[in-house]
């Protein structure tokens, strides 16, 4: 019996093949989540990317315990200037969230309440986890894991770059 890996690329199956690429670019917006992470973000957008935008959102805070969450939180663009975070999670097909190990990522729970409401696929990515202790990273990520469909932790800076490359950035 021929395995499914070795029967999808029979020419019987290659008529399935879409051979076209896809008619549009995806638009990403990459979005820090406190100090650490920035500094990254602003230097994955000195590179050369097709339809990411870079923000930061370490300015957020995180609403009391039994206050509910705002729609009306702000993103700031690297230029110093604020963005609507609804209007920006409408306008993407995929919103990073960036976040240093063991630093606050609140800021992903508004972000993340976002693009659930707009159906916008979300993606974590972790820095500094290799510097940080198990509890640093375990306080990342429980902040992290319900607000991204995929959270990645990553060993080093250039992964992230790797990463948003994968994802089509």
């Amino acid at each position: 019996m021929i395995s499914e890996s070795a029967r999808v690329t029979t020419a019987a199956e290659a008529r399935f093949r879409i051979d076209a690429p896809n008619s549009r670019p995806r638009a990403v917006k990459v979005i820090a989540l406190d100090g650490p992470s920035e500094r990254v973000v602003k230097h994955l957008a000195s590179r050369e990317w097709g339809q990411a935008s870079f923000f930061t959102a370490s300015a957020f805070t995180a609403p009391a315990a039994a206050a509910p969450f705002s729609m009306d939180g702000w993103l700031t663009d690297l230029a110093g200037r604020t963005k609507s975070l609804i209007e920006e999670v409408e306008s993407a097909d995929l919103v990073v969230m960036i976040a240093a190990s063991g630093e606050n990522a609140q800021a992903a729970a508004i972000i993340g309440e976002a693009c659930s409401i707009k159906s916008v696929m979300t993606t974590a990515l972790v820095l500094g986890s290799e510097a940080q202790s198990e509890e640093g990273l375990s306080k990342s990520l429980a902040q992290l894991r319900p607000h991204a469909m995929m959270v990645v932790v990553a060993s080093a800076d250039e992964y992230i770059e790797d990463m948003l490359t994968a994802l089509r950035a």
